[in-house]
């Protein structure tokens, strides 16, 4: 779905962490936000991140 070279070069938006592949979305190593992919293009907006429950 996601290139592994393209996933090796992205950073969470918000605080630059490396991101994984994770249920079909992308997701920060460092805060939890999630990012979804669409039509197989992640979208790392911020204000399209869904913040896990614990974050709110």
């Amino acid at each position: 779905m996601i290139d592994k070279e393209l996933l090796n070069i992205l950073a969470c938006p918000v605080c630059k962490a490396d991101v994984k592949l994770e249920d079909e979305k992308i997701v920060c190593t460092k805060c939890g936000r999630h990012y979804p992919i669409r039509d197989g293009i992640p979208i790392m907006l911020i204000d399209e991140a869904e913040i896990p429950d614990k974050q709110l």
